[in-house]
């Protein structure tokens, strides 16, 4: 408990530290879509601080009426409850709250999920970088101290970071990981750039989202946090959802790769990727090709044939290298919302 309380007083200093200062008037909105929330829900918004002017609880069809239950036994005036009338998905009820807190004029939107895994004492470490013009985006990072995922099952650690290695390619987001994190802030400014009507509804939601940042140039960065387990299961399992995840985040990559580097510009990293994909279609179709038939002959494949396959799969490695280098170094590092302002 003498850990907790000197944590809760360094998130309270971290909030003075960041609250602005002089006639600047920040608005910080929190989003919480609510599912099957009805036992944590409420425990969870009456620990978000005053430092949120707005608490948008979104219901989205829940069986339990988990919203009806806010509304009658929350009296806080920040709060306002919105309802879908069918089932939109975690994305859809987030961007129904992002829409409501962009009509309330909100500086900065944190989404915080109601199953009570995420801390909303946390709340100043997510939007200090974006006060601080630092970032356009903060997301959650369970990932970042050892002793966090010591007891974490090897599958799932193993599923997390072949996703968050799908995200790194279909994002081009390198710097970060834990992609599928729900605790995330971002700035209005930012959030009005982003084609809320194209993001993904479901589980893809957060992955997809850090893909249409990137295509905007926004910065965004690691919070690292601990979640809080309590009996409550996660209901995305990202071993099972690799595969799923898998096609959207190539369908992602090809849309970046052509957005980024043939349509909005084309230069050096543009001739690596041509070259290198190239070269390897050639040496796996025609390498392939020549080893079949001389296989279905009863030959060995002749000298030359093997040396021109070699050299064109080792060039094109060498030119998808030295892509994926430029592509690491475009990362962005101006903070958008900065540039606008």
């Amino acid at each position: 408990m003498a850990a907790l309380d000197r944590q809760r007083h360094s998130l309270a200093s971290e909030l003075e530290s960041v609250r602005p200062q002089g006639p600047v008037r920040t608005s910080i909105a929190v989003v919480i879509p609510c599912y099957r929330a009805r036992s944590s829900i409420i425990e969870v918004i009456r620990r978000i601080g005053p430092q949120a002017g707005h608490i948008i609880v979104v219901d989205d069809a829940c069986p339990q009426s988990s919203g009806q239950k806010v509304r009658e036994e929350i009296a806080d005036s920040r709060v306002e409850v919105l309802f879908n009338p069918q089932n939109l998905g975690v994305g859809g009820s987030v961007i129904a709250g992002y829409r409501r807190a962009l009509e309330l004029g909100a500086t900065i939107c944190v989404k915080i999920d109601a199953d009570g895994q995420m801390d909303p004492e946390l709340l100043p470490r997510f939007v200090a970088p974006i006060l601080s013009g630092e970032a356009d985006y903060a997301k959650g990072n369970r990932f970042f101290h050892v002793r966090d995922v010591q007891g974490m099952p090897a599958l799932r650690l193993l599923g997390n970071a072949a996703l968050s290695f799908l995200s790194k390619l279909s994002s081009g987001y390198w710097n970060i990981f834990d992609p599928t994190n729900g605790y995330t802030a971002i700035h209005a400014s930012c959030l009005r750039y982003v084609e809320l009507d194209k993001l993904d509804k479901r589980y893809f939601f957060e992955s997809d989202l850090l893909f249409r940042l990137h295509l905007i140039e926004a910065v965004v960065v690691d919070v690292p946090m601990r979640a809080i387990y309590e009996g409550e299961k996660s209901s995305l399992n990202p071993l099972r959802e690799i595969f799923r995840f898998g096609t959207f985040h190539v369908r992602n990559l090809l849309k970046r790769v052509f957005y980024e580097y043939f349509l909005r510009d084309f230069n050096l990293a543009s001739l690596q990727l041509s070259g290198g994909v190239s070269l390897l279609a050639f040496a796996v179709l025609y390498g392939g090709a020549t080893w079949y038939h001389n296989w279905a002959r009863g030959v060995e494949s002749p000298a030359g044939t093997v040396g021109i396959v070699s050299i064109a799969m080792i060039v094109g490695f060498v030119l998808l290298q030295g892509f994926l280098a430029f592509d690491y170094a475009r990362i962005p590092r101006l903070a958008m919302h900065r540039r606008l302002d």
